[in-house]
């Protein structure tokens, strides 16, 4: 049976800005003498403002794949591409390493982020039991592809350039290029505002 000592009853607190490790008997009266921010026992509202932006990224998820990310108008006349529609686009015409970059970046990893993320707030929500120390590292994962999380819309940048100078397109993007930014940007501020102390407040034995 694996015993977890929490940082908490040693009176120790972690400065969630800078992550200096301070002993304080009372957080919400203590400073982190690194940065001089306000160091608390856990988050204020992190479940509810993480939820928050959560739900919102789920919500918008779907028109940033259903909407055009981009309206190309040639001398042939307009047309309206998706995110889908790109990719299928791309493998057509040969370029399958991007077009599965753009799958994984536009499609793929922001579903799963969302999902984990729902998950985690589940678990903590219901306080489930389990393993704290797996789904401490599933949020780290989440977060660290996070960092990645614009990568896409930098091959989609590329995408238009060429196409604009090959084609002589003038290119437009569309309502689901502005979806699909507040989904990755949504999804970056959920995993900044989690705490993620709060998956290790009611565990159970490892």
């Amino acid at each position: 049976m694996t015993t977890y000592v929490m940082g908490r009853a040693l009176g120790l607190r972690v400065c969630t800005h800078c992550h200096e490790t301070v002993r304080a008997v009372r957080a919400a009266r203590v400073r982190c003498p690194r940065c001089g921010a306000r160091i608390h026992d856990r988050t204020p509202h992190s479940v509810a403002t993480t939820t928050a932006l959560v739900l919102s990224a789920a919500a918008l998820y779907v028109p940033a794949n259903l909407l055009p990310v981009m309206h190309m108008h040639t001398f042939f006349g307009d047309e309206d591409d998706t995110i889908m529609s790109g990719v299928l686009s791309l493998l057509h015409d040969g370029s399958w390493p991007l077009a599965l970059l753009v799958f994984l970046a536009s499609i793929v990893v922001p579903m799963l982020k969302l999902l984990a993320m729902g998950w985690l707030l589940f678990c903590v929500a219901r306080k489930t039991p389990g393993h704290p120390l797996q789904r401490s590292r599933l949020f780290r994962l989440v977060e660290f592809i996070g960092r990645w999380s614009m990568l896409d819309v930098y091959a989609i940048a590329i995408l238009v350039a060429l196409v604009q100078i090959r084609s002589l397109a003038i290119i437009h993007a569309g309502l689901g290029a502005l979806a699909f930014c507040t989904v990755v940007v949504l999804t970056m501020l959920a995993a900044q505002t989690f705490d993620e102390r709060l998956l290790w407040d009611n565990h159970s034995d490892g």
